[in-house]
Order: C-alpha cells, then sequence, then structure tokens
C-alpha cells in the first residue's frame, strides 16, 4: 500500500498505466521526463500557457499553498493573482480550499489566507519538479531534477497522505456520514483535518507521512492545539504510514482511532 501512496503522489490524474514493480526512478523517468516535450504541449493547452499562470502553479506547488504567499512566489499582486485563480479554478486546475472555521465554531478570520490545490498529483508534481527546471530536462540533464526530488519527495507525499487520509476518513464514516470536513488553519495553529458527522460528533485528526512510528507526543499536540483554538472533538484519529508506538497503542479506544496504511485498501476496493 505504502507503494500505491508513492505512485499515486506522482502520476495520480496521469492518464497512463502504471506498473509498480518498476522502480518509481525508473518509471519517472521513462513516463514524465523523456516525455517532455509531449507532456508540455499538452499541459500547456488544458492549462492556457499564460507565463503568469505557470508561475502561479510553481508557486502553489513549491509553497505552503495559502493565496499570499503563492502570490509572492509568483511576483504578481494580490488582485492579478485573484484573477489568475479564477481562471485556473475554471479550467479544473485547482481549487480553492478555505480553512473549517465554523466547525469549530470560531470565527474566520479576515487576514486567514485561503488555500490553494491542485486538482491533481500529477499536475501539483510537474508544477513543483518539472516546470521550474525545464531547460535542463529539455536537453536531457536530469541530475538537478532527482537533486531536488530528494531533498523534497517526503514532505511531497505528505500533502497527498492527508488528502487520502480525508478520502479514508469519509469512507469509515459511512453510516455517521461527515456532514463537514476539511483542513484547520490560522495565523498560529493548524490541524490536518476536521471533520463533524451527522449526529454531530466533532473529530481531529493528525496525518503523518513520517520514517519511523508515531509516538504519543503527536497526540498530545494535537490536543494541545485543539485546546489552544477552543476545540473539543469527541474523536481523536491518527493517520501514519509506519505503525504506531506501544504506548500510544495502548491508549485506542472510542475515543482515539489509529490507522495505518494498511487501512487505506479500502479506497482501492472503492
Amino acid at each position: 500500500m505504502e507503494t500505491a501512496i508513492k505512485y499515486f503522489t506522482i502520476f495520480g490524474g496521469l492518464d497512463i498505466n502504471i506498473d509498480t514493480t518498476v522502480p518509481l526512478k525508473e518509471l519517472i523517468e521513462k513516463e514524465i521526463l523523456n516525455k517532455y516535450s509531449y507532456l508540455r504541449n499538452e499541459i500547456t493547452l488544458f492549462t492556457g500557457g499564460y507565463s503568469v499562470d505557470q508561475a502561479l502553479l510553481s508557486g502553489i506547488a513549491l509553497g505552503d499553498r495559502r493565496t499570499n504567499s503563492s502570490f509572492k512566489r509568483a511576483f504578481i499582486t494580490f488582485e492579478e493573482g485573484m484573477k489568475c485563480v479564477e481562471k485556473l479554478s475554471d479550467r479544473g486546475i485547482i481549487e480553492v480550499e478555505s480553512s473549517q472555521h465554523f466547525i469549530t465554531k470560531q470565527r474566520g478570520d479576515s487576514k486567514v489566507s485561503k488555500k490553494l490545490l491542485f486538482t491533481t498529483p500529477f499536475l501539483r508534481f510537474w508544477y513543483a519538479f518539472v516546470s521550474p527546471i525545464y531547460k535542463g530536462i529539455k536537453e536531457g540533464k536530469y541530475d538537478e531534477f532527482y537533486k531536488n526530488f530528494e531533498n523534497r519527495k517526503a514532505e511531497f507525499t505528505s500533502f497527498v497522505f492527508e488528502e487520502l487520509s480525508l478520502e479514508l476518513l469519509t469512507d469509515l464514516y459511512k453510516e455517521d456520514k461527515l456532514k463537514n470536513s476539511g483542513k484547520y488553519w490560522d495565523e498560529k495553529n493548524n490541524i490536518d483535518l476536521i471533520a463533524k458527522t451527522t449526529s454531530g460528533k466533532l473529530i481531529a485528526a493528525s496525518c503523518k507521512y513520517i520514517s519511523s512510528k508515531m509516538k504519543k507526543s503527536e497526540l498530545t499536540n494535537l490536543k494541545n492545539t485543539c485546546k489552544e483554538i477552543g476545540f473539543e472533538p469527541d474523536i481523536f484519529v491518527l493517520f501514519t504510514n509506519n505503525g504506531f508506538s506501544n504506548e500510544l497503542k495502548s491508549l485506542k479506544g472510542d475515543n482515539l482511532k489509529l490507522y495505518t496504511e494498511k487501512s487505506f485498501k479500502t479506497l482501492l476496493k472503492d
């Protein structure tokens, strides 16, 4: 399942058959880097190819996804940026995401930026790792690409893991369906996922794609963040790819749910 997540992080949304028995590096080179010119033409047709739009898409892919910081990375004004966002949203390339303040019964802070979300993992991958260094890739020089990818692939995969965790959470609550769900952020705090079920139960979740087992400190941090913003969840949920410490597993119960990568197999069935 971990292999499936890694490959989906890159190829999700790209209309090709993926053989996960082929090493990831080899597949990236064969299906993306060696086909740069063809894919660039296809993506340009889809996105419109305007230089300002391309700059913004790379700004989103390389940053924290907040509108203000994405516009700064693209060296465009807020007004110009919002025009690009509207255009790219209409094309189905990105979506605008708002912090779910209302689930926590907090007032939405007008100073808190919205976030911008790619509709497919592949486009995010392209604008994070391929488009910014296209000259070298076009010439068949891939060293810079591999260096950048190795340095950022864990962080890059973590975001997609969060998105998949939300899909799994939705699937887990089929009986008491999620009425509202999403992410929470403000100027100081961040919660990976929060949700409210049809029956009114409140959920706070942490999703971490890490190289070691998740420890109790992650639960403590989540609880402290909820306390800081005045949010009182009925259920805490932890998602991770590498398992949990024995101390954390001993706390599992009605108010604490733990899910590893094996749990994501249900998404493949769906």
